[in-house]
């Protein structure tokens, strides 16, 4: 099973190695998640959109590109070809200010292009293979919080707005919660634990 992982996080994949002032419980979670996917002999392909140097901003000349449905760029381009190979696709995140990131918002806007991964008239899918879609976060915000004060932002601009939107229906997320307040033996817990 091939599965695309798309990382975004500014210290990249790299920073799961407890290095102060260069760290990331998010990068140690991708390191637990593909022992695991390893283990299950999954075929990886790893996006580290901030180690690619991925620019997130639409330009007036990718949207252009975009409305013809054409490729934005080589990267962009091979990225699409990437997706389309997928049987599993893994987006992970910190989530800021109750959302994604710019890299991953950006990600959506030019890769998931209508034309190359989604009909322009009907808005299904071109990603044939239906894959299963994960998406793991970090945040701060009490989970509790984050669902009942602010409405669960996340799950409705990615799971209606893009997925469901799109026909694909097969997703879950998984979220870690206030992770720089748990003890160092709880982070190491998780981290164990971890299943997707």
């Amino acid at each position: 099973m091939k599965t695309v992982i798309i990382f975004d996080h500014p210290y990249t994949a790299t920073a799961g190695n407890n290095v102060p002032h260069h760290r990331s419980f998010l990068a140690a979670l991708l390191q637990s998640v593909m022992t695991q996917l390893r283990h299950e002999n999954n075929d990886i392909d790893l996006i580290d959109l901030h180690a690619d140097g991925f620019n997130p901003v639409m330009s007036a000349s990718d949207l252009s590109n975009w409305r013809r449905g054409q490729a934005i760029d080589p990267q962009v381009a091979d990225y699409q070809q990437r997706l389309l190979a997928a049987d599993r696709i893994i987006f992970m995140f910190p989530v800021w200010w109750e959302v994604m990131p710019a890299m991953t918002k950006g990600f959506l806007d030019k890769v998931y292009a209508k034309g190359q991964l989604y009909q322009a008239d009907t808005m299904q899918t071109k990603l044939t293979k239906q894959p299963k879609v994960d998406v793991i976060t970090t945040m701060s915000t009490p989970n509790l919080a984050y669902r009942l004060l602010f409405g669960a932002p996340l799950a409705k601009l990615l799971f209606r707005g893009t997925f469901l939107k799109t026909r694909l229906w097969h997703f879950k997320w998984h979220n870690v919660a206030q992770v720089e307040k748990q003890s160092l033996a709880k982070r190491q817990q998780i981290l164990r634990d971890f299943k997707i």
